[in-house]
């Protein structure tokens, strides 16, 4: 029956109608998921719990999905899939949160307890697949367990930095009901503690004073900023002490551009020549050189939610770990009133510093304004750029096309932007549409495709279409994987530049109209701000097909280590 009871008992519930309860205690608003047999008995419960059953074409963009929900909101996503093949298609998007620090729950179904170790339909070690991409994996062992199960993925995800966590539910578990009294339901807001650490009081007197006294500070602001949302503490520092701030991940927008504090083309100059330099919720990995991009004469802090993280692949001369915005704040308060907080020595230092940003953009202007047919990247990536309002969520999912617009896209506001994160993975796109407009309907949503990377979840468009998500949507098309078959050119030859890298000349602009939406072909630079327009006043889905050059490379893919 349609509340889980039985005929004459009320008091049974079922374990999916459990699961619906745990998700709606910890304030789920929706599920993204694909359909099958092992897991029907949960969408039953989220209909009597008012949670949204949002379905797609592909597992892979159910996982991405509920990642981007967890970044746009805050709270945690969920996915729901079916066993076997259901979750290892979500495989990919459970990794991709796992690198990116992002908060969901991945429910996957299995086989019934009964049909243990006897081949059932679509039996698979999912635990133990599951236990290395996530924060904490498990069976649900007994149906009286599902909702306390539910609750503990949720409070795993918040061990540290934030991450994905992972259940499997048998079907029989799943369908069976027990008496309601037998059952536990963790109630809201009580089952797990503030993750809001402040970091040690000690630690933050020092870097205070390390700030105070520094004539060429620099800061980097990375996704930690957003993830706890630390936005007007980090503003609030650099402001106050006048250190100049870079900004990565989900931290761009922290600062707006033409913010007198706001760098973005210098950052390796100011990395070389800072003395003192503060790293906020980016790990050394590949994207800081493994720590190596950073003066050696520097004093370098770093301050992270995980502990495992600070101090990993460099020496540091101070770690901190905990919560970036209450920490940013405590350190805007010790430093503040001492000598001026250091502020007013610095002017030198950020002319400087506005001056190599200068030198770089001169440098690459004649691409940002290029009239070339084929377009350059550089001029479709401005283009862009000029287009976006301060309500446009900026998504980014490609390679070298990505690349280019790393360097000139610049969000207006904090948590506007969305990229895959450390993992590099390429079909976040629709799905991070999916889940930012529905997250924020009054957001504008501007995402920029790579052709390669749309074609992996490209066919989730059809699920905006159906649930009415307009967005603004640009194909940099070259008909090629670029940034690999850049570095194949590298490596072997230009005669073996395009092995296995060069896609069909795709348009992507009819299979936008096809699907419902809206889509347009631009050729000529000084079209595409007009076609950026009329796909804004469509009010559709909308993909704009733009064939950008294929011999142009972003300077990020032409410097990559592999290729070397």
């Amino acid at each position: 029956m349609p509340d889980g009871s039985s005929d004459n008992n009320s008091d049974l519930i079922s374990g999916g109608h459990l699961v619906a309860k745990a998700l709606k205690a910890e304030g789920v608003e929706v599920i993204y998921t694909l359909c099958g047999g092992h897991i029907i008995d949960i969408y039953d419960g989220c209909v009597d719990e008012g949670i949204k059953v949002v379905d797609v074409r592909h597992e892979q963009v159910a996982a991405h999905a509920a990642d981007g929900y967890a970044r746009i909101t805050g709270k945690p996503g969920c996915a729901v899939v079916t066993a076997g093949p259901g979750t290892t298609d979500a495989v990919t998007g459970v990794a991709n949160a796992f690198r990116a620090e992002s908060p969901m729950l991945l429910i996957g179904g299995q086989g019934a307890h009964t049909q243990h170790k006897m081949g059932s339909l679509q039996d698979l070690p999912h635990v133990d697949m599951m236990t290395p991409i996530t924060k904490f994996a498990a069976t649900v062992p007994d149906t009286a367990r599902a909702a306390d199960m539910v609750s503990m993925a949720f409070r795993e995800c918040y061990h540290g930095a934030p991450g994905p966590s992972f259940l499997e539910i048998p079907r029989d578990v799943l369908d069976a009901r027990v008496p309601v009294s037998k059952a536990r339901i963790p109630a809201a807001g009580q089952y797990r503690a503030s993750t809001r650490s402040a970091g040690d009081p000690e630690a933050i007197e020092k870097l205070a004073d390390l700030l105070v006294h520094t004539e060429k500070p620099a800061i980097l602001l990375g996704s930690q900023v957003w993830t706890t949302r630390g936005t007007e503490a980090a503003i609030d520092l650099v402001r106050t002490l006048n250190i100049p701030a870079y900004m990565n991940g989900a931290g761009r927008g922290t600062l707006p551009p033409g913010d007198p504090h706001h760098y973005q083309l210098s950052r390796r100059y100011a990395f070389s020549n800072a003395d003192v330099i503060v790293i906020v919720g980016t790990p050394f990995d590949f994207r800081m050189g493994y720590g190596k991009r950073l003066s050696p004469d520097a004093t370098v802090v770093q301050i992270d939610l995980d502990y495992r993280t600070v101090g990993k692949n460099r020496d540091i001369d101070l770690g901190i770990v905990g919560d970036a915005g209450l920490i940013l704040k405590s350190v805007t308060e010790a430093a503040s009133g001492r000598l001026n907080g250091g502020a007013s020595k610095r002017k030198e230092w950020l002319d400087e510093l506005r001056a190599a940003e200068q030198t770089a953009l001169e440098k690459r202007l004649p691409s940002l304004k290029s009239d070339a047919s084929p377009i350059h990247p550089y001029r479709l990536v401005s283009e862009i750029n000029d287009f976006l309002t301060e309500d446009s969520v900026y998504i980014g999912d490609g390679g070298d096309i990505v690349t280019f617009s790393g360097q000139v896209v610049q969000p207006k506001s904090p948590g506007h932007w969305m990229d895959p994160g450390p993992l590099g993975t390429l079909g976040v796109g629709i799905p991070f549409v999916l889940a930012a407009k529905q997250a924020r309907p009054d957001k504008e949503v501007v995402a920029l495709f790579g052709d390669g990377a749309f074609s992996l979840t490209g066919w989730d468009f059809e699920t905006l279409v159906r649930y009415d998500l307009p967005f603004v949507g640009i194909v940099g098309n070259n008909s090629s994987m670029n940034q690999i078959r850049y570095g194949q050119a590298q490596k072997y030859g230009l005669d073996r530049e395009r092995v296995g890298n060069t896609l069909g000349d795709v348009h992507y602009d009819k299979f936008a109209q096809m699907l419902g939406g809206y889509g347009e072909e631009v050729r000529d630079p000084a079209d595409i701000g007009p076609a950026l327009r009329r796909a804004r006043e469509s009010g559709k889905p909308s993909l704009i097909n733009v064939w950008v050059d294929p011999d142009a490379y972003a300077p990020g893919t032409m410097n990559q280590t592999m290729y070397k």
